[in-house]
């Protein structure tokens, strides 16, 4: 198992994988006092949480399925980037796509980390790319059948 630094400077318990197999770890909210989102409004949640990933590895935050479907709360920049080298406080981007309300609790599970390996590229200019079965076919090309 990887091993990740991290600094609580808030109340929460840290996060934890709710099964042996699961991808993500839920994020909770650290407030002082509920957080009202509006509909269509968005807030950066915090977490309490610093942490220091080893290179070569990003944390994404992504969206919890159960506040998506019956809330229609996200995440919206999904999924953020938490980058090896970023030491600040990790937040939550929220946005509530619902038509009501919708209140952030102390301690609510309001969205995952995913951690994951990652590698940098470097571009090398060419004059012509490999053929491929696809070729330049966008959006929606390979689902027409």
């Amino acid at each position: 198992m990887l091993k990740i630094q991290v600094i609580n400077k808030g109340h929460q318990p840290l996060p934890q994988y709710a099964t042996s197999q699961s991808a993500g770890m839920d994020l909770r909210a650290n407030l002082a006092e509920p957080v009202v989102l509006k509909p269509l409004e968005r807030r950066l949640i915090p977490t309490g949480l610093h942490i220091a990933l080893p290179a070569g590895y990003e944390a994404q935050v992504r969206p919890r399925s159960g506040l998506a479907l019956k809330k229609g709360i996200t995440v919206l920049n999904s999924p953020g980037t938490i980058d090896a080298d970023y030491r600040g406080e990790i937040g939550v981007l929220l946005i509530n796509l619902s038509q009501e309300d919708f209140v952030v609790n102390d301690g609510e599970r309001i969205a995952q980390m995913v951690i994951a390996r990652h590698e940098q590229g470097e571009f090398e200019i060419v004059e012509t790319l490999d053929e491929t079965e696809r070729g330049e076919g966008g959006y929606g090309h390979t689902g027409t059948h």
